[in-house]
């Protein structure tokens, strides 16, 4: 069983017992949280896609901890002109351990 659901502005597939990376949430670390923005959940048998939201759904997850990606190198060139930028970012994420995926 699997759900896709909408975590901070971001699509993401997760099943049970699943440790999952998503964009930072604002939760403190050890603490459970339950998404209900859930679009679909698909088991063995059927699939449930909701419109936008599937009513009565909800994913309960728990807050592993908190961290930075690797570094995303952003290069500027432009030829011929000697104009060179290198710049670069380290996005921040926090990992959540899926526990439940919850239906109506």
């Amino acid at each position: 069983m699997y759900a896709i659901v909408d975590i901070a502005g971001e699509q993401v597939q997760v099943s049970e017992g699943e440790t999952v990376r998503v964009p930072r949430l604002s939760i403190e670390e050890g603490q459970k949280h339950t998404f209900t923005k859930v679009l679909m959940i698909s088991d063995d048998s059927r699939n449930i896609v909701g419109g936008p939201h599937v009513e009565g759904a909800s994913v309960t997850a728990t807050v592993r901890g908190h961290g930075l990606e690797k570094k995303v190198v952003v290069f500027k060139i432009k030829r011929r002109k000697k104009y060179r930028r290198r710049n670069g970012h380290r996005q921040q994420y926090t990992e959540i351990q899926v526990d439940e995926i919850a239906t109506a």
